[in-house]
């Protein structure tokens, strides 16, 4: 007999869904404690004691900041099992050149295809320089790209060729020219055939063999044959979220993210097969949370029903069943209203609004990663091919945080230029302001300018 899903109801008329949802939250967050088993008995054989992942991450980036190439090719043998020299660590040109030309063309084909989606949509969302006169001067905002970024691409239980594309895309569409890869040395990683035709079809050639928070903590300091960047994206495990937050502020971020998520919006005109798939989707990453929200409770129930048939015919339906369970819920709200208040609560990376209005739903709620409306619209859509990028706030920062764009690849200064009359109008509110602040010198290097004798001089 099938095992039973128990995945968690929640009650909104009798329960306390703030509370429970910040419990899921907790669970999910980079803050947290999520490992393994197995990655639990991994951090006592590489380190020779039980360390929490903050200390691991903390020894292991102090280690590469000092020790450099050593430390790294010591860790990838260890934590990784790769036996790699500073000659190896670099994936060779050639091997990126051989994997795109054994690629079947109709793969080549599709990457040309996501590629030149993304490209459509970042170019058109990137930032314009600004210039507006003011009387005696102007003053503009001029954006220049990044001079080199890293990009983490997981590579342990699938390969990710999507997160090639929705990361190096954006940062080309930008104009960065030195883009550095990261990828772990598995076969799904660096020595994917997949991952590598892909580098070569979109143009970026420098490729490491290295993961985890060894590898972010290699690209944010630099080692020997491995210059720093600018700035770190992409998703990984745990240990990679919480490198990336330690070493923020020697380099640049996109964001600390957690594991996938997605809150899904039903009524009655929503497809219960449709909706299932929608769910799993998020909890075969394992861990994965999905959150289910409607006010009819018979269209609830018919889903969980399919739930429960389609986790038998997916190739991950142990590990989806696991994440459903402890990470998942069904919200059974009084109505529309509420259903929205409480997704915005849940500020979730991704939100599907899988009902009849879903464009009218969506208004009503402002905080989320990436909204996808409609039955036709499931999350896969954005993940694989539309055009923004997956790369999305995690565990409720959607309150505050936006998905990756080219416009993060991005640094503006300002221009301001016066002459004369220019300084002369504004002078009097910067002599008061100065004043006040006590800051005498910034006073006078205003008034001196405005002496008799200074236009004089100028000539």
């Amino acid at each position: 007999m099938t095992e039973q899903l128990n995945i968690l109801w929640v009650n909104g008329n009798n329960e306390n869904i703030p509370e429970k949802i910040a419990e899921l939250r907790r669970k999910l967050s980079p803050q947290g404690d999520i490992v393994s088993p197995r990655g639990r008995q991994k951090t006592i054989e590489t380190f020779g004691e039980a360390l929490t992942p903050q200390e691991v991450v903390k020894r292991i980036c102090a280690d590469i900041s000092n020790k450099g190439i050593k430390a790294l090719l010591d860790y990838s043998r260890r934590i990784d099992g790769a036996d790699l020299s500073c000659e190896t660590i670099r994936v060779p040109r050639e091997e990126i050149k051989k994997a795109h030309r054994n690629a079947d063309p109709s793969y080549l084909t599709v990457i040309r295809r996501i590629r030149k989606n993304i490209e459509e949509f970042q170019k058109a969302i990137l930032h314009k320089d600004v210039r507006i006169q003011r009387p005696g001067g102007w003053l503009a905002e001029r954006y220049l790209p990044l001079n080199r970024i890293g990009i983490c691409v997981p590579g342990g239980a699938a390969a990710y060729p999507s997160t090639l594309l929705m990361t190096a895309v954006p940062a080309q569409v930008a104009g960065v020219k030195e883009i550095a890869v990261m990828a772990p040395p598995t076969p799904n990683g660096a020595y994917n055939q997949g991952l590598l035709a892909a580098l070569e079809e979109i143009g970026v050639s420098e490729v490491y063999r290295m993961g985890g928070a060894q590898g972010v903590a290699a690209l944010a300091y630099g080692v020997e044959g491995i210059p720093a960047v600018d700035k770190i994206v992409g998703p990984g495990n745990l240990f990679v979220a919480l490198a990336k937050k330690h070493v923020y502020g020697s380099v640049d971020i996109d964001s600390i993210a957690g594991p996938s998520e997605v809150v899904v919006i039903v009524d009655e005109s929503t497809r219960a097969d449709y909706t299932a798939y929608d769910l799993l989707a998020q909890s075969e990453h394992a861990p994965g949370s999905s959150i289910l929200i409607g006010w009819n409770e018979a269209k609830l129930r018919e889903i969980l029903t399919e739930l429960e048939m389609r986790l038998r015919q997916i190739e991950r339906g142990d590990a989806a069943r696991l994440s459903l369970e402890e990470f998942g819920a069904v919200i059974l709200t009084k109505d529309c209203d509420e259903a929205c208040r409480i997704a915005d609560l849940i500020a979730p990376e991704h939100l599907h609004i899988a009902t009849a209005d879903a464009e009218t739903l969506a208004k009503k709620i402002p905080h989320a990663g990436a909204i996808f409306l409609g039955n036709y619209t499931p999350v896969a859509v954005g993940d694989y091919a539309a055009g923004p990028s997956h790369v999305l706030p995690t565990g409720g920062t959607a309150r505050f945080a936006s998905g990756l764009t080219s416009n993060d690849f991005l640094r503006s200064n300002s221009l301001i230029y016066f002459d004369r009359t220019g300084l002369e109008n504004m002078a009097d509110d910067i002599h008061l302001i100065a004043t006040l602040e006590g800051l005498t010198a910034h006073r006078e290097s205003v008034d001196i300018r405005l002496e008799p004798t200074s236009e004089a001089s100028e000539g």
